[in-house]
């Protein structure tokens, strides 16, 4: 088969296009910028250009492979589709290739990268092993693609943009948030809730849910579904649920949490000890002591709890998860540690919700407790900032200096006065910058930091290593 892939340097669809390429089939694609990965994609043999230019499609194309970021008025779209040719989405790919075989998948507003990047790390060293379509670029595996034809399980992230999700039915499904996001595609937190109950709802009846504690609930705290511990309070008179028919059709919950001693799955007696967060994980099963996990985020617990509970259900033993959670690596760009000496500590991460951003900053004070911590933000799309604008001034305002590059707008044309400006200025706080990248590369060593942190989803990875450089050579 020939495929031709539109937008080619996404994360999920280098995966894909990997996957094909390793398999023998032709691949050959186009994405708007060069990126690192496209430039891994090419030294493995995929032939990729950067011009929309309708006349570098290949002539002998069996299937169109397309992402939902790429503009339907991109002028190579409208000639796949003015020549006929067959096209798919990448949602609609992932679930093709995930059909007939035990899917685990992730979904969430946050977390979810990690966390399946983690099950996967678990998995492939046990004997069971399994593929993996992963969403960030694995440290273990220096890719986001794994194969594995002798399993029967395949771990993907489950991307709720654009429902993309909807076309998985998986084996096991794992929640990890549903804080407010892409209403662009949803209009409001509501109807975000009714796609991923719809998603929950698509898991084998012989498969598993497992669900954050208390992850179906509205912005005003009241519960759009029952589930699981839930029904230990009286919940049930409540007139906000009556007014929902929602319910979960699985059989198979299973709750967790970092923080709490309610769900199934939890962590308790969680240290950091030189760097290294150690917990002990509560199961249904019993209590597995001094779980380790190196050089890891605070925010890595919560995550990890999830990944045991999935690996345990998947046969996995205590030894096998005690030696999986020590070496995991990581994800490129999820709490990525770039320079990690005793003066000076450079962390990129791909944080852009306010949330993520929270909780990063958060897992650094808790790891360099009182250190002078400088934050480089990169807000992502016009849409995201405008509805979330107070929230990021508060978590950006936790922050010792604030560094704040223009608003990345992936698929989206700019919206009247929503800018960087427009979130700082509700920031109160004098130690506030807007720059360009360049600007960064001047600004962030004349600011003395201990620890430095770039955060965002847009192009800010450009900078990262050029930052690091800087750093380098002006402070070490």
């Amino acid at each position: 088969m020939n495929y031709y892939f539109l937008g080619i340097g996404g994360i999920g669809m280098s995966a894909l296009a990997r996957f094909f390429h390793r398999r023998g089939d032709r691949v050959a694609g186009y994405d708007r910028t060069p990126s690192p990965l496209t430039a891994e994609l090419e030294a493995e043999g995929i032939a990729i250009h950067y011009e929309d230019n309708p006349d570098l499609i290949p002539a002998d194309v069996d299937l169109v492979v397309y992402t939902p970021a790429v503009p339907a008025d991109t002028r190579e779209f409208q000639a796949c589709v003015a020549r006929g040719l067959r096209m798919e989405k990448r949602s609609q790919m992932l679930g093709e290739l995930t059909h007939g075989k035990k899917c685990i998948a992730v979904a969430g507003s946050h977390g979810k990268t990690t966390t399946t990047t983690l099950i996967a790390h678990l998995l492939n060293g046990a004997p069971c092993g399994c593929s993996a379509f992963l969403g960030g670029i694995s440290k273990n595996f220096n890719s986001n693609l794994l194969v594995n034809p002798d399993s029967e399980y395949v771990v993907v992230e489950a991307d709720e943009y654009d429902r993309s999700f909807l076309q998985l039915h998986p084996h096991i499904a794992v929640i990890t948030a549903t804080d407010p996001d892409h209403l662009d595609i949803y209009g409001t937190h509501e109807h975000m809730l009714e796609a991923y109950l719809q998603f929950a709802n698509q898991v084998d009846s012989d498969g598993a849910l497992i669900l954050k504690e208390n992850i179906f609930r509205t912005l005003d705290g009241e519960p759009f579904v029952e589930y699981g511990h839930e029904h230990h309070h009286d919940h049930h008179d409540d007139d906000a649920h009556s007014a929902h028919s929602a319910h979960l059709t699985n059989p198979n919950i299973h709750t967790y949490t970092a923080r709490g001693i309610e769900a199934d799955y939890y962590a308790i007696n969680v240290r950091n000890y030189n760097g290294n967060i150690f917990f002990d994980l509560r199961t249904p099963d019993g209590v597995l002591f001094d779980l380790e996990l190196d050089g890891a985020p605070l925010v890595n617990v919560e995550n990890a709890v999830a990944a045991s509970a999935v690996a345990l259900g998947c046969g996995l033993d205590q030894f096998q998860l005690r030696h999986g959670l020590k070496t995991f690596s990581g994800v490129r760009r999820r709490f990525d540690y770039r320079i990690r000496e005793k003066n000076l500590v450079y962390i990129d991460d791909y944080a852009h919700h306010p949330e993520e951003i929270g909780r990063t900053i958060e897992s650094v004070r808790y790891l360099y407790p009182g250190k002078r911590v400088v934050g480089i933000f990169q807000p992502h799309l016009y849409t995201r900032t405008r509805d979330l604008a107070d929230d990021f001034a508060r978590v950006l305002g936790t922050l010792d200096e604030i560094v704040m590059l223009p608003i990345y707008p992936a698929r989206e044309k700019p919206i009247l006065g929503v800018t960087s400006s427009m979130v700082l200025r509700k920031i109160d706080s004098m130690s506030k910058y807007l720059c360009t990248p360049d600007q960064v590369l001047e600004l962030v060593p004349a600011l003395c930091p201990d620890v430095v942190l770039t955060l965002g989803a847009g192009d800010i990875d450009r900078l990262v290593p050029r930052l690091e450089n800087t750093l380098r050579e002006q402070m070490l």
